[in-house]
């Protein structure tokens, strides 16, 4: 059985080897840049599952299928590709600011109510001690610390704009493009074909003498630039390139950019105990250690003001980035900045994300796309879904 997945960011390339360890599929991916390039070459690669806010339904299955998998998955295929993927295993620590309650489950991460997060109503408890509770019944650790406790063990975070903080040691942090380059080369190895360079020039509607039962019409072929490329099943998972793939096919699924922007800092030293690095994230601006003393700071959130695909990065908003990180860890500002990035994250208009079904109307044409901030983090659990749908 051939299958065809057009994109080969973390999403794409997750997809590929997944399905390499199914046996009797011929198995091809298409990009037009090589891997790795686009949201997923820019991402920070922060895996908020645990303390994520989300407690059942797929929203919550996903991030915990994805968690799981990354445990194995890192090992797996460092020992196939001998590639170091640096994936920290020191957890997240979300600064508590007095301004942010944990994220409503109706809101995508990155928008807040404005509550603050320890305080208690009539029920007696917290969000966050709820949720600690929920997530100790489903195996997993999170940690309530007040403002005394996070100085003794994390002296970088200035606490007299923090009340408290929540540590989820479950939680994780990898390289993206490390990731995305180690699961090309393991899908190579079990037989996997990458093209890169190749632009899909037309998915072309089958005529209705194709259809299938139920109506549904069975995509043969596409048209790219190095010829007719036939298959029985055709997976979209290129980002904001699936908008106009699925527009060739008279079902247009639509995806809009938000711009994110982040930093690469460099200080003399770590930050804190050395021993102990942590994500330390607070009011959705994330300080990642990278090795040594680097870190990534980001990312904004930019949408468009004018309905346009094209967003230019605002600089005010990333320098706004940087001081909200300068303020939880002072030593920052002594950093020196190596590089600025940003990155277009794809997001859908009016649904939830990510999407994850067939396309309407089509028996063999799959989505797998508008992971909007969650693409690194949702990859693996993504990666199952799409195998079920193929060999089940």
């Amino acid at each position: 059985m051939n299958v065809v997945i057009i994109g080969c960011g973390v999403v794409g390339a997750a997809i590929a080897y997944e399905l390499s360890l199914a046996k009797g599929l011929k198995i091809t991916v298409l990009d037009k840049q090589p891997p790795a390039q686009a949201s997923t070459g820019a991402a920070l690669g922060v895996l908020m599952s645990i303390i994520s806010h989300k407690i059942k339904g797929k929203a919550w299955q996903m991030r915990q299928t994805s968690i799981q998998r990354y445990e194995s998955l890192i090992p797996e295929l460092e020992e196939l590709t001998n590639r170091k993927i640096p994936f920290n295993r020191q957890g997240i620590l979300m600064l508590l600011t007095g301004n942010a309650d944990p994220p409503s489950p109706l809101l995508e991460r990155g928008e807040t109510k404005i509550k603050p997060p320890l305080e208690r109503g009539v029920g007696g408890i917290s969000e966050w001690e709820k949720l600690s509770e929920i997530r100790h019944s489903q195996g997993y650790q999170l940690e309530i610390w007040d403002a005394v406790k996070l100085k003794k063990i994390c002296a970088q975070v200035d606490e007299t704009q923090i009340i408290g903080a929540i540590y989820s040691p479950q939680d994780r942090q990898l390289d993206p493009t490390a990731l995305t380059l180690a699961l090309v080369e393991a899908a190579q190895h079990n037989g996997v074909t990458f093209k890169f360079g190749v632009n899909v020039l037309g998915m072309t509607p089958p005529p209705l003498t194709a259809s299938r039962e139920g109506g549904e019409k069975f995509c043969q072929q596409m048209e790219t630039t190095e010829g007719k490329i036939a298959a029985d099943w055709f997976v979209v998972a290129a980002g904001l390139g699936s908008s106009p793939l699925s527009a060739q096919l008279h079902q247009m699924i639509d995806i809009r950019p938000v711009l994110g922007q982040a930093l690469h800092l460099r200080l003399g030293h770590s930050l804190g105990n050395p021993d102990f690095q942590p994500v330390i994230t607070g009011n959705d601006v994330h300080i990642v250690p990278v090795g040594g003393a680097d870190y990534w700071v980001g990312a904004t959130v930019e949408f468009s003001t004018n309905g346009s695909h094209e967003i230019l990065p605002n600089k005010e908003q990333l320098e706004s980035v940087k001081q909200q990180a300068i303020a939880f860890c002072p030593d920052l500002a002594n950093a020196t900045t190596i590089r600025t990035w940003s990155g277009l994250r794809p997001r859908p208009e009016g649904r939830p994300a990510p999407i994850i079904e067939k396309l309407s109307g089509f028996s063999n044409v799959l989505l797998a796309t508008g992971h909007y901030r969650n693409g690194v983090l949702l990859a693996p659990a993504t990666a199952y879904a799409i195998r079920e749908m193929i060999i089940s």
